[in-house]
């Protein structure tokens, strides 16, 4: 296990705005990461630094070529991180438009009478970009079950739905509701031994806080993420596409390069402040390993995010210090299990006899922030097959400490044993 010391974690939560604090509630854990997490300081000064900016990209002065500097070395940047030698990146609005547009893309640029094949464990952004392209673009939308115990699909799981036919497939890697993960490179190569020509677009969204990304290793051929749940700030999505993705029709305008992607002038902080996120994992790489190689060292911080919230997750659900687990909490069940390899970072749990929005009520109260998952467009797809009409969701990253989760399990015993 890589581990995270207590003097490290103490510098890591020094590098994040309203650590433990919020501006307006006042002190408070933040165990809301799964809905946007803590943002780096040092990304606040640099959107503050590039909103200032008037110049645009692609004009003849010294300002101008600073900003397409800044945003090529960007590109670099997360080519590095996530290893993606070939292919391109690029922003856009969100990370749901994002994906609304590569699984347009993909649909309208593949053969019709075929299948676009996904999961009833994805979020809305797969699910409804698909449920709309593929009639559109003649082709049958095909949703596999997931493992309800689990709260995951697996690569079995979609070979049983695979034919040369499967012209497009989503993959979530993360459930934002569940916490599990997915094997993508496992399910990829599922999806390949059968049609290979297939276009694989991953949702990373909720993953990518949580360890390293590996593109090379996945065989896909789109990873869309959302930088708000990485360290950075909302009002943009940023995507990966492969070569033969970008070479697909799109909407780009006449006359301008055959295979730009970004539509208008994209803001340079938007951009700055993704190398401010790369820097940041490097250097917790450096940290937890001795390597001088870029690539070791995001592997080490992947690795030691991985650990470090195991180590959280596991005292949330079994104890920590003389405090019950919720695990050994009456009344109190655990969405895909106690034990579960796949979970990153996230418990997601409800109470016999008391409805999960007191509970996320009552923890905000005492200064505990976490989130209520309705079984709406959302969360339904997980709920409705538990028959739960809600549930309350802990989510956590790596710059929270098991004080904050001992401090959750103490309001947590209370509610749950108030005598």
């Amino acid at each position: 296990m890589t581990k995270i010391s207590a003097d490290l974690l103490e510098n890591i939560r020094g590098q994040f705005a309203q650590i433990d604090r919020c501006p307006v509630q006042g002190p408070r854990v933040f165990f809301e990461n799964a809905g946007g997490a803590l943002t780096l300081s040092k990304i606040v000064d640099t959107s503050a630094k590039y909103a200032a900016i008037p110049d645009n990209q692609g004009r003849d002065n010294p300002g101008s070529h600073e900003l397409v500097r800044v945003i090529n070395k960007a590109k670099q940047d997360l080519r590095a991180f996530m290893n993606a030698p070939k292919g391109q990146f690029f922003v856009g609005e969100s990370g749901t438009e994002l994906i609304f547009r590569l699984v347009m893309n993909a649909c309208l640029g593949t053969a019709k009478d075929g299948v676009v094949l996904g999961s009833t464990i994805e979020h809305p952004a797969t699910r409804s970009a698909c449920a709309r392209w593929a009639p559109i673009s003649g082709k049958e939308h095909v949703l596999i079950t997931h493992d309800d115990a689990k709260g995951l699909v697996t690569a079995d799981a979609y070979a049983s739905h695979i034919s040369k036919d499967t012209h497009v497939a989503t993959i979530l890697h993360t459930s934002p509701v569940t916490g599990m993960g997915m094997d993508v490179a496992a399910i990829a190569k599922t999806i390949r031994a059968v049609s290979p020509d297939c276009f694989i677009i991953v949702d990373g969204i909720q993953h990518a806080a949580h360890g390293q990304i590996d593109i090379s290793a996945y065989d896909v051929d789109g990873y869309v993420i959302s930088p708000y749940k990485m360290f950075s700030r909302h009002g943009y999505g940023l995507a990966w596409i492969s070569e033969r993705m970008a070479a697909l029709p799109h909407d780009s305008l006449v006359g301008g390069p055959a295979e730009n992607w970004e539509l208008g002038t994209r803001d340079t902080g938007a951009y700055a402040t993704m190398s401010d996120v790369v820097d940041y994992i490097e250097w917790l790489g450096s940290q937890v390993c001795d390597s001088d190689y870029q690539r070791t060292r995001f592997e080490a911080a992947g690795n030691a995010i991985h650990d470090h919230e195991q180590v959280l997750t596991d005292a949330m659900i079994h104890g920590t210090g003389n405090l019950p687990g919720l695990a050994e909490m009456a009344h109190v069940h655990i969405i895909g299990g106690v034990d579960n390899p796949a979970r990153e970072g996230l418990v997601s749990i409800y109470v016999d006899g008391i409805d999960s929005k007191d509970v996320v009520a009552r923890l905000n109260s005492e200064g505990v922030r976490t989130h209520l998952r309705k079984a709406d467009h959302y969360s339904g797809n997980v709920l409705d097959p538990l028959g739960l009409d809600s549930c309350i969701r802990v989510s956590m990253c790596h710059y929270n400490s098991t004080a904050e989760v001992a401090q959750f399990l103490g309001v947590m015993k209370n509610i749950t044993s108030p005598n």
